[in-house]
């Protein structure tokens, strides 16, 4: 299930590259929070979406990419890759957004459940980038036989980012 999810959202990356309307590519760089900062020591992301205008101001789309949180303390690096709708709001007169992505996060290890992917931001949008200040938050189960949480309770593998998007049009 997990291989059937990936290759729908390359392929639909794969849509966007060849049609760039509205194509966006960027990376992160962030701080793990909550569950993900007892093992992970900072995380590293790429990311993409391909967004249509609604209307003046706001854009709605689909969103991908790659968050790699890396392991600390002999605990063995893990990564989610979200597919998300998204959605951003561009003020008027000033050069500032807010954005939200919505949808699911796929995770790369066995032993951690995919979960649900929020990821509210905030920015600054310039005419061939934007800069953004956001919040990724994962809620998953964590599998009792990992290597590193004893349950099998629902954690929050979250982080603060700051990355920059490029748009591809």
């Amino acid at each position: 299930m997990k291989k059937l999810l990936l290759a729908g959202a390359f392929a639909l990356l794969g849509i966007g590259v060849q049609a760039q309307e509205g194509f966006r590519l960027g990376a992160h760089v962030g701080a793990p929070l909550g569950d993900a900062s007892d093992a992970a020591s900072v995380t590293l992301g790429v990311d993409a979406a391909y967004m249509w205008n609604i209307t003046k101001g706001l854009d709605i789309g689909v969103t991908t990419g790659y968050s790699h949180f890396f392991g600390k303390d002999h605990v063995d690096d893990f990564g989610f890759v979200p597919i998300a709708a998204s959605g951003k709001y561009k003020f008027a007169k000033i050069p500032l957004f807010v954005g939200l992505d919505l949808g699911a996060a796929i995770s790369t290890r066995d032993y951690i459940n995919s979960g649900l992917y929020v990821a509210p931001r905030v920015g600054y949008q310039m005419k061939k980038a934007e800069l953004y200040l956001g919040f990724q938050s994962i809620s998953s189960k964590y599998k009792d036989y990992g290597p590193y949480w004893h349950d099998d309770s629902r954690h929050n593998f979250g982080a603060v980012n700051f990355g920059v998007n490029f748009f591809l049009n």
